[in-house]
């Protein structure tokens, strides 16, 4: 019986998958899209965010085990200065997965995209996460009607009808 595993095999040995997920997971903090197949993307998902979250935490000790899974510095770099801020507000769920409708030429794999929300040019808006939403709205007082909301990110309520 299957009990308590944890990842895919992925048709590899342990250290073939980890070095793969590893490579993976640097390439997408790089690129910010990346594709593959499917159950690949599924497994990086589960990484990428466990490294973000490291991202947001910002101390030595994350950083340290950052680095023991990126491959490249400037890489690590990016994820503290650019991903942990972007995120800082966002409690999880750092990733989308996206079915690719047409599977892969030579073995017919289903393949998929994965990049991260929140990113100049993604291919589907993320829904706002809920603190970011309730620092725009509510400010330091309570907004009551659209009238409020509008005038709080300075946009005057004669000219903006909905």
């Amino acid at each position: 019986m299957r009990k308590r595993i944890k990842f895919r095999q992925l048709s590899r040995t342990p250290t073939h998958k980890w070095a793969m997920l590893r490579n993976m997971v640097t390439s997408l903090i790089k690129h910010e899209r990346i594709q593959t197949t499917l159950p690949k993307a599924k497994e990086l998902k589960y990484l990428a965010d466990q490294v973000v979250g490291w991202g947001k935490d910002g101390s030595l000790h994350a950083r340290r085990q950052a680095d023991a899974i990126l491959r490249e510095k400037p890489v690590l770099t990016k994820l503290f200065e650019v991903l942990g801020p972007r995120y800082a507000d966002r409690d999880g769920g750092y990733t989308r997965i996206l079915k690719l409708s047409q599977n892969r030429v030579g073995d017919n794999a289903k393949m998929a995209v994965i990049e991260y929300v929140d990113r100049p040019g993604e291919i589907r808006a993320a829904r706002v996460p809920k603190k970011r939403m309730e620092k725009l709205l509510l400010g330091e007082k309570k907004k009551k009607n659209l009238k409020d909301v509008i005038e709080s990110l300075g946009i005057d309520p004669h000219v903006y009808k909905p």
